[in-house]
């Protein structure tokens, strides 16, 4: 359903305001504020538990030769679980109305409803390493991940990609109908991310095979500041550039495609590379934290996506006229200046990281 869906969804259930006072059909605001946490929570701990098992389940069944190929159909079918969410939404919702931030929960619970039932009458592995696993041999393998300073570090600086990759929810779909109108389409904007990764992610990354997987991540994220300097440039061109679109959302679409490729190059070989390093029985272990990069891009990126857009996009309808207004998002592209820093900064680290990790390991191998 993608996260671009849930503020709607909110407003759409029942969580509306009026002036001071929101309400949840009725509730009083104590209770209001407090509702969605419960579904919230379910789906932190049902996607805990699938991102991780999924993750190791293709580690398993791959050979360090195919392990790469192996998460790049993983991320292909993933981005066609996102792009489908989104194609169905917006017609659902000229046909039905607002009511379609509600059904669309329905058809997201059939198809894991489905996916469920393939997977217990279809799916039987043969590979039961680190099956059977004690509480006291599961919080020995924790602590060889959270003392592996190699993996925290790598964490770290993959959360600055993921930040810029955030704000395809965070920021852009406020972004754009402020900028370029209410006639503006986020979600089919945000559906370029996916359809672009469901088309190249495969021909990517067999590019890339005989590149070793911080090679590959290092091409995707000198990209992603690039990406988000295009969308800045949708502020900065004069007249229109094609009939029928505005330089917004022309230059947004150029940057999530820029983006979709940095992800291609980033995302399957950051799950490769987690993956060996994995002991033999622990890839979910492994697998299940090198996601808490999401983790943290979602608290710092939407946190700052909000700072950014009242500071340089500011809501029009805080001010009296359009002309205020005007003045006062003067310089809104700045926002992307910022997340571009952000890129940047990754991308640098992440070199400096391949060129020190490499040197160890050679002296390492000197010293045997």
């Amino acid at each position: 359903m993608g996260l671009g869906v849930l503020p709607t969804l909110l407003e759409t259930a029942g969580l509306v305001s009026y002036g001071a006072t929101t309400r949840f059909n009725g509730l009083p605001d104590s209770y209001s504020r407090w509702m969605i946490v419960p579904v919230l929570f379910i789906l932190m701990v049902g996607g805990s538990f699938i991102k991780s098992i999924i993750s190791a389940s293709v580690a398993k069944e791959t050979t360090e030769a195919t392990r790469a190929r192996g998460y790049s159909i993983f991320y292909m079918l993933v981005n066609i679980g996102a792009f489908t969410g989104k194609t169905i939404i917006d017609p659902l919702r000229n046909v039905i109305g607002e009511q379609a931030y509600i059904y669309i929960n329905y058809f997201s619970g059939a198809m894991t409803i489905i996916a469920l039932l393939a997977v217990v009458f279809l799916y039987k592995s043969t590979h039961t390493a680190g099956e059977g696993k004690s509480l006291h041999e599961i919080g020995q393998g924790f602590m060889r991940i959270i003392t592996n300073w190699r993996l925290l570090i790598l964490i770290l600086i993959v959360t600055g990609f993921w930040m810029v990759q955030q704000q395809l929810y965070a920021t852009m779909p406020k972004y754009v109908i402020r900028m370029a109108g209410e006639t503006a389409k986020p979600g089919w904007i945000a559906n370029v991310n996916p359809f672009v990764v469901v088309c190249c992610v495969s021909f990517i990354t067999r590019l890339m095979a005989k590149r070793s997987a911080i090679t590959s991540m290092n091409v995707g994220m000198f990209l992603i500041p690039v990406s988000a300097l295009l969308m800045a440039c949708g502020n900065l061109l004069g007249n229109d550039l094609l009939s029928g679109i505005s330089n917004i959302t022309l230059m947004m679409v150029t940057g999530i495609v820029v983006q979709a490729l940095a992800e291609c190059f980033i995302s399957p070989r950051y799950l490769e590379y987690f993956s060996l390093q994995a002991p033999k029985g622990e890839e979910g272990m492994y697998l299940g934290f090198s996601h808490l990069h999401s983790f943290l891009s979602s608290i710092f990126g939407f946190g700052l996506a909000g700072i950014l857009l009242t500071k340089y996009c500011p809501d029009p309808a805080l001010f009296e006229t359009r002309a205020a207004w005007e003045a006062a998002s003067a310089n809104a592209h700045y926002i992307w200046y910022y997340f571009a820093a952000i890129g940047l900064i990754a991308a640098i680290a992440l070199l400096l990281f391949a060129k020190i990790t490499e040197s160890i390991d050679k002296k390492k191998k000197a010293n045997q």
